[in-house]
């Protein structure tokens, strides 16, 4: 029979077959007898494992690393062409809350990162300093030193690399480009699978661990796609949306081909229709992009070329923005388009932020139950679009040149992704299928007033969806979708939504399309919680194995005992008095001054050095009255550096009982540092930084400023000052007048205070004036 098989079925059936999806096979009468026998080809390779996991994402390796550690024969299939999935395919500023509650293989993959980051070899365009004190922001230094220290960012390429060692150590076979074709069932039971070229692979265990879910909707597991109505789970935050203000097009932007006018259509980017009843599910699917590895270094940039068809027409809602911007007298600038994070090594991973960036939004919606061919089409024109709006802003006459000078100065990197000429070889898929097991992850797990019982790993980000939608809302183009519910606290993902019903599938595994609402899996989705589902779902098959049941019937506390065993984390730490006690002794920073230290920069200071930071900044503190209080706010404190900065107020001319004149600021500087340098304790004196003269004149006279030269000749006069005294006294100094001048996003728009970028933008800046006399303390 199976001979006569493969020589009635042409070639090109087989393969019709085996991209036709499962739901529209399973119509057919014969299907259960077809697919089985299309699972034995001729010239099937046959190969047998205890575990087959499906999927070389960060989840597939340490699922697949688990299982080979505990003595069990597996096999790692990955449909593409790399290992890693979005890990190692750009996403290197790793989301994460509580990073304590990430342990076992997942913990040891940063803690490799931190390992290799140690080297010095490691810093090819910058030096580990340098990358620290002037460009991280979600990593600190004192997170890469120690044995056990941890690193959660990285270059694409390390991350593979590291991958892919723990794989070879571990002895497990990878095979890439294994798309899956047909899954062959034996009851509630997965036998065996076929690949594309007719190999197969027989198991006791599967594990899917892609971001689409293919092994397990092939398995006849259900499944949804797109967003629930909140009345299902009474929640709040999911289906379409009411109101949403972040990641808006603001501005009210025209969306019609002639402003004004609905008769003339939509321009391109923006869909047809209302957008539905806020509150109702909806088949749309957060949007994708590709997270963009670029750099601004000449010698590793490569030219970014626009895609085959490229169109500047159809960026028209990006050039209507940024007009907007420039019609608000304000400067546009590449944040406003996009969200770039710095990398080791002079390098970026660039994700979407605002209105109109790098999400494809609306045009991903038949992506996940997708055949491949429709799938690489989607794929292309995510790369299409992103590739276009990145050289439409470089280059559009409609940019201003500033904007487009910004764009133009990052490319991407001649080192990364050298197969695919620079760019990404993972298609960020936030979200495609989610199971829909006995135990469905909900908003109300997220906000803890639901517990999982059966813990298998700690989530610990906020509630985060993309934009699903672009639509016109009171006449202008508008976003819908977008979710951003932070500040939760860690909470447990049960082991029942990473299996199936066990009357659809008795031997599969589920660690990334876990049981989960929309809205859930938003907070669920990031790649270090992949990872630990990933070894717990390894762990899983391992016991089922063992015990000789389904992965529904296997005993939890034995599951449990495993899971910790391997350094897993299965509840919130909690901080005991004597642990704290035993800590060592952080280095003692003060920040003394007046508001624009109040407003913050100590904290992100504190976040980047990882040290006890005392915030002593008052509102309307001059150094008259920064003397009085030196020895209370300061000296009292016993610190081993202080950070001084005044002259805000100190220049206030209009307001003779605010104004200190600029020889009695120097005087009063030198006081304040001798006083300092007397008790052995190292000074760092900040300049005042540049203050809009705009927004600055509406709240105070003009007249004194304009007698004295102008507001800039008597900002510098005081800049000046405050060097001239740094110099003679032999203590660092850091221009801020200077640096943030070249910082446009420094300021907050009442024209004199640092925004919540202004703030870790002077973190970085004194950081590396403060972080020498912290090393030679420890």
């Amino acid at each position: 029979m199976l001979g006569f098989l493969c020589q009635s079925i042409s070639p090109e059936v087989v393969v019709r077959l085996m991209n036709t999806p499962t739901k529209i096979l399973a119509r057919f009468q014969f299907a259960p007898l077809l697919c089985s026998l299309l699972a034995l080809p001729c010239n099937a390779e046959i190969a047998e494992h205890d575990v087959c996991v499906y999927g070389g994402t960060a989840s597939g390796v340490t699922a697949a690393v688990e299982v080979a550690r505990q003595g069990k024969s597996v096999v790692l299939l990955e449909p593409g062409q790399h290992i890693g999935g979005m890990t190692s395919g750009g996403l290197d500023a790793t989301d994460i809350g509580n990073k304590d509650v990430i342990g076992g293989l997942s913990r040891e993959f940063y803690r490799r990162v931190a390992q290799h980051y140690a080297k010095d070899e490691s810093w090819t365009q910058e030096s580990r300093e340098e990358f620290f004190a002037e460009r991280s922001k979600r990593t600190k230094l004192a997170e890469v030193q120690g044995e056990n220290a941890t690193m959660w960012t990285f270059e694409p390429h390390v991350a593979e690399q590291i991958l892919k060692q723990m794989l070879e150590e571990a002895k497990v076979p990878v095979r890439l480009g294994q798309r899956l074709a047909l899954v062959k069932k034996d009851g509630e039971r997965i036998t065996e699978i076929l690949v594309e070229g007719g190999d197969v692979i027989r198991a006791k265990m599967f594990i899917d661990a892609t971001y689409e879910g293919d092994l397990m909707a092939m398995s006849g597991v259900s499944y949804r796609v797109g967003r629930e109505a909140n009345a299902l789970y009474n929640e709040t935050l999911n289906g379409i949306r009411a109101e949403t203000p972040k990641n808006q097009i603001y501005g009210s932007v025209d969306p019609y081909v002639t402003p004004g006018d609905p008769m003339s259509g939509l321009i391109p980017l923006i869909q047809r229709g209302s957008g539905g009843i806020p509150g109702d599910g909806d088949q749309r699917v957060q949007a994708y992009n590709f997270r963009l590895c670029f750099t601004n270094i000449p010698e590793n940039r490569r030219a970014l070329e626009p895609p085959a068809n490229y169109d500047p027409a159809r960026y028209e809602l990006a050039a209507r923005r940024v007009e907007k911007i420039v019609a608000a007298n304000k400067v546009p600038t590449i944040q406003q388009f996009c969200h770039p994070v710095w990398m080791p090594n002079g390098k970026t991973d660039i994700n979407n932020s605002q209105g109109i960036s790098t999400d494809f939004i609306g045009e991903n919606y038949d992506y996940p139950d997708a055949d491949y061919a429709t799938r690489a089409e989607i794929w292309q024109a995510h790369e299409d679009y992103i590739r276009g709006f990145w050289y439409f802003m470089s280059t559009s006459p409609r940019m201003p040149e500033s904007l487009r000078a910004e764009f133009q100065s990052f490319g991407p990197c001649k080192d990364e992704f050298q197969d695919t000429d620079g760019w990404s070889h993972q298609l960020y898929v936030r979200e495609a299928r989610r199971m829909v097991s006995d135990y469905v992850m909900t908003e109300h797990n997220c906000r803890s007033k639901i517990i999982a019982e059966d813990p298998v790993g700690m989530a610990a980000y906020g509630m985060d969806s993309h934009n699903c939608q672009r639509i016109v809302q009171g006449g202008a183009a508008r976003n819908e979708g977008d979710v951003q519910e932070h500040g939760l606290k860690p909470y447990p993902i049960s082991y029942r939504s990473i299996v199936p019903k066990e009357t659809e599938c008795e031997n599969l595994l589920v660690p990334v399309c876990v049981s989960a609402t929309h809205i859930a899996f938003g907070s669920i989705r990031m790649e270090p919680v992949f990872m630990v589902l990933g070894q717990s779902a390894g762990t899983a098959a391992v016991l089922a194995i063992e015990e000789g049941l389904s992965v529904q019937q296997i005993n939890f506390k034995k599951l449990q005992s495993r899971i910790l065993a391997n350094g897993q984390v299965l509840e919130r730490p909690m901080k005991s008095k004597s642990a704290a006690k035993s800590k060592p002794k952080a280095p003692k920073i003060v920040c003394f001054g007046d508001s624009i230290t109040k407003r913050g920069f100590p904290a992100e200071l504190e976040k980047l050095l990882g040290v006890e930071i005392l915030n002593s900044g008052i509102a309307g503190n001059t150094t008259r009255h920064g003397l009085r209080r030196m020895k209370q706010d300061v000296l009292d404190h016993h610190p081993e550096i202080v950070v001084i900065l005044f002259g805000t107020n100190d220049s206030r001319l209009a307001e003779g009982h605010v104004h200190v004149p600029v020889d009695q600021y120097s005087r009063n500087l030198d006081e304040m540092v001798r006083a300092c340098t007397n008790r052995r304790i190292h000074a760092v004196l900040c300049t005042l930084p540049p203050i809009d003269a705009e927004p600055y004149f509406a709240r105070h006279r003009v007249e004194n400023f304009t007698k004295a030269g102008g507001l800039t000749k008597v900002l510098e006069d005081y800049r000046d000052a405050a060097l001239q005294v740094a110099k003679k006294l032999d203590v660092p100094s850091v221009d801020l007048y200077r640096l943030l001048g070249a910082e446009p996003n420094w300021m907050h728009s009442d024209g004199v205070h640092p925004s919540p970028e202004g703030n870790r933008i002077i973190a970085r800046l004194i950081a590396k004036h403060v972080q020498n006399p912290i090393n030679k303390q420890d």
